[in-house]
């Protein structure tokens, strides 16, 4: 289920689908890299304005699922505009600025995004370019990107399936609005 929070940005309503913390696997495998599964963990918040702040923190994962050590860690900023065209400015750990551009698609909790600019650090690695699609689906944010670099072309390199995270405060959020009359038993409700 999709939440509205009444204190969001009107702008930022057909990005809605992304709020919240959300946890998950995937695989990563680029030329040059170590092919690996990793875990991760997303955040996408709003504090009103018309933005949406973004973290995403990964890291490999051993055979039994324990976490190794930290893979990549990115943050940036979420916006939309009145056509559906979306803009994302990225800064990764490894020494790289990005703006993405992106389209919503139609009638769907989906959304396409391009790198515009790249901008790297000489620590950074190669790195020219990439592409990622978002979709909520069956109540998962499932992703894949696809990167290129001078001397790969542009190919998939992650993609992760994540579940939203239950906190305490949703919890309570959600029993403040049961209604009043529910029965007892449970039962009786479904009756």
């Amino acid at each position: 289920m999709i939440e509205i929070p009444s204190d969001l940005h009107k702008d930022l309503v057909p990005l809605a689908f992304l709020l919240g913390n959300w946890a998950g696997a995937g695989v990563h495998d680029f030329p040059g890299s170590e092919k690996c599964n990793f875990g991760q963990e997303v955040t996408f918040t709003h504090d009103g304005r018309d933005f949406l702040e973004y973290h995403s923190h990964t890291w490999v994962l051993d055979a039994d699922g324990n976490k190794v050590r930290p893979l990549e860690t990115e943050s940036g900023f979420w916006r939309i505009d009145d056509n559906r065209k979306a803009e994302v400015v990225m800064t990764r750990d490894d020494g790289v600025v990005e703006v993405w551009y992106g389209e919503l698609a139609d009638k769907k909790p989906q959304i396409d995004l391009v790198t515009d600019a790249v901008a790297r650090t000489a620590a950074s690695g190669p790195y020219s370019g990439g592409k990622r699609l978002y979709g909520y689906v069956n109540s998962d944010l499932m992703w894949v990107g696809e990167k290129q670099t001078p001397e790969v072309e542009l190919r998939p390199y992650m993609s992760a399936q994540l579940k939203k995270v239950v906190t305490p405060e949703d919890v309570e959020r959600w029993a403040k609005a049961l209604p009043d009359d529910m029965p007892d038993d449970g039962i009786a409700f479904f009756k």
